[in-house]
């Protein structure tokens, strides 16, 4: 298990009866979450004013229920700065837990004494992108989604990074990768959060169960002679950490390095932890 405990700005207050009561900033929100199968002491709501609700339907789906006026605002993490929103299906445009990740990235490139080059793959609002090039490493932020690719922007801007060699592209990562291939460009480090279930802009079906062995074979046809990391994010339900170290060492261990996985979670107030996924990564020998 990893997690990271340098959040001024973020903190699980309480859980409880499939739901999550979290502080960003000084805002309260209250969010479904799966894995909480426990009951809590009293009710959610009456740990603190809640500024807004995610309630799921009957129908699937849900939608957000605000107490105060809300739009987007700032939480910090050591000294990065990212932008939150409330979106659809409960997100909130950055997963805190992932900071247990970023530390050991910004570690890994600042203290490789050479010129890292990263690709970031189904990479969302860029909150690894922002880490790593603040860490000094050129990024390629790839994701299919436009709108969380200017999101992305918005975090690089907001930290000052706008100098730094950051590449956007908003394109199908396999359809990238194949690309990248053909080209002969080459990264020292790569980073994916692969959907459990997606489509294509043209149909294309992405089933991780399905698809990530050989997506991670493809990927290590673009990693470098002296690859320095790949961290391979899942939050589907049944992935344990077993699974992503096999399929690491399986796949990317080929370069030589070594492989660890762990179950990636949330410190609360409530002394216990909240799972919130899993990560494999494989660290080169280089």
């Amino acid at each position: 298990m990893r997690y990271n405990d340098e959040w001024k700005d973020y903190e699980v207050i309480a859980s409880g009866n499939g739901e999550k009561l979290e502080r960003w900033g000084d805002i309260i929100l209250l969010r479904p979450d799966p894995q909480v199968i426990w009951q809590s002491e009293k009710p959610l709501e009456q740990y603190a004013e809640i500024s807004a609700k995610y309630s799921r339907s009957e129908t699937g789906g849900g939608a957000w229920q605000f107490f105060k006026p809300l739009s987007q605002w700032i939480v910090c993490w050591r000294n990065l700065r990212f932008m939150i929103k409330p979106m659809g299906f409960k997100h909130t445009g950055l997963f805190p837990e992932q900071a247990a990740n970023w530390s050991i990235m910004i570690d890994l490139i600042k203290n490789a004494d050479r010129p890292i080059s990263v690709l970031n793959l189904f990479a969302y609002t860029g909150g690894a992108t922002v880490a790593c090039a603040y860490a000094g490493a050129a990024v390629t932020h790839v994701d299919s989604a436009k709108n969380m690719v200017e999101r992305a922007k918005q975090n690089i801007e907001l930290n000052g990074l706008s100098v730094k060699p950051v590449r956007y592209i908003v394109d199908d990562c396999s359809k990238f990768i194949n690309r990248e291939i053909k080209r002969g460009h080459f990264y020292d480090a790569i980073i994916m959060d692969p959907p459990s279930y997606g489509r294509g802009p043209n149909g294309e079906v992405w089933k991780i169960e399905d698809n990530i062995f050989d997506f991670l074979t493809l990927c290590s046809k673009v990693l470098s002679d002296k690859p320095l990391f790949v961290l391979l994010n899942s939050y589907t339900t049944g992935l344990q950490p077993t699974v992503l170290k096999n399929l690491l060492t399986l796949t990317i261990a080929k370069k030589q390095g070594k492989v660890e996985a762990y179950e990636v979670c949330l410190p609360t107030r409530q002394n216990i932890f909240l799972p919130c996924g899993a990560s494999g990564l494989f660290i080169g020998d280089n």
